[in-house]
């Protein structure tokens, strides 16, 4: 269980059987990392101006990110992710204007203002249940949906992503028992990113791996090097096919490292020496990448640049467009529940509205209160 699998090495080099992919797919994967990076620079610039309340970085975890995304069937498969996958959902062409409107809760937002930045939830172009900032409850979660699927005949499988953290919680004991006794058309992917917040891996587990512990549970487990995209890709397409031929699940261990804090509310610096951050600075997955990418013909220093300003260049625009637009309405805290409202919640929203405006409240041509 100690060996890794790895495929480009730190410096770029290949050291494995790369696996056979088309060059616009490599370009996309490298695409999806750097828009990753924008992103997180434009949610961090906002978050300290004040403009958007929160953040989580991505830096350093990206390829475990984008190389699962690639081993996927956007239009059968579903995704239940924790809120340190936005790569994921860049190489899936998840609208970056919808991530933006969640960002700022506006009125385009899919939950209508009433989630914190980063919890996304899409079903277009690919089945995203909602982020959760509770840890492991998306786990038994995919394993009821990839168990729907199974029971219907169908095809698809689920693949859940959770931190090193949420090993330790009852989710995650309950969804890889239960996805072991029935053969679940599921793939765990645990982005060991080394730390549950402040917490080291070294104190969140006595095991020698977190990947050994599908053993327990009857699950093959796979220890992947998490910042090569490529050696990503391929355990996670492998687990897949395995889910897909019904021969059940599969627990994948993604050794990367977060460059960061673990939101834009906490400082890394305070319990992470400097050290750490600096070995792991040398093993980047956007470097290790683009180093091979260029080895293989398919990048060069133009074309780099040119995706880079491209890339920044759509933050900046989508989150001005996010924030330029209107904040919800007061009234879909009651009209966003029902498909027909009941009487009674009617009456509530209207009391609630004219309770506002009685005490010279904006509200607009509707008469409904801005939040």
């Amino acid at each position: 269980m100690s060996d890794t699998l790895q495929i480009i090495d730190e410096s770029g080099k290949k050291v494995g059987k790369a696996p056979r992919l088309k060059r616009e797919t490599l370009l996309r994967m490298y695409r999806a990392i750097v828009s990753t990076r924008s992103f997180d620079d434009r949610c961090m610039k906002l978050q300290r101006t004040g403009r958007i309340g929160f953040s989580i970085p991505n830096k350093g975890v990206e390829a475990t990110s984008v190389g699962a995304a690639a081993a996927l069937d956007a239009a059968q498969d579903w995704i239940a992710p924790h809120y340190r996958d936005f790569a994921m959902m860049f190489y899936l062409g998840i609208d970056v204007n919808g991530m933006f409107d969640n960002m700022f809760g506006n009125a385009d937002d899919n939950a209508v203002g009433r989630q914190m930045p980063v919890h996304f939830s899409f079903r277009d172009p690919v089945n995203w249940l909602s982020i959760s900032s509770p840890l492991g409850t998306q786990i038994p979660q995919a394993v009821g949906v990839a168990m729907a699927m199974k029971q219907r005949g169908e095809k698809g499988i689920a693949l859940t992503t959770f931190g090193d953290g949420s090993t330790s919680t009852l989710g995650f004991h309950s969804g890889l028992n239960f996805a072991g006794v029935f053969g679940s058309p599921v793939v765990f992917l645990c982005q060991n990113n080394q730390w549950a917040i402040s917490c080291p891996s070294e104190e969140q587990t006595a095991s020698e791996s977190y990947a050994i512990k599908g053993e327990a549970y009857g699950i093959p487990g796979i220890k992947v090097d998490g910042n090569d995209v490529l050696a990503v890709y391929r355990v996670v397409s492998e687990a897949v096919k395995r889910a897909r031929a019904g021969e059940g699940p599969t627990l994948i261990e993604a050794v990367t490292f977060r460059m960061g804090g673990h939101s834009t509310s906490d400082d890394p610096s305070r319990y992470v020496e400097q050290s750490e951050f600096d070995a792991w600075e040398k093993r980047d997955p956007l470097f290790r990448f683009e180093t091979w990418l260029k080895s293989e013909g398919h990048l060069d220093d133009e074309k780099i640049a040119a995706i880079r300003a491209e890339t920044d260049a759509e933050m900046m625009a989508a989150a001005k467009a996010a924030e330029a637009k209107p904040r919800p309405k007061l009234g879909t805290i009651f009209s966003d529940v029902w498909e027909q409202m009941p009487p009674h919640l009617d009456a509530q929203m209207n009391a609630c509205i004219s309770h506002f405006a009685e005490r010279d409240e904006a509200v607009d041509e509707k008469g409904e209160f801005p939040l």
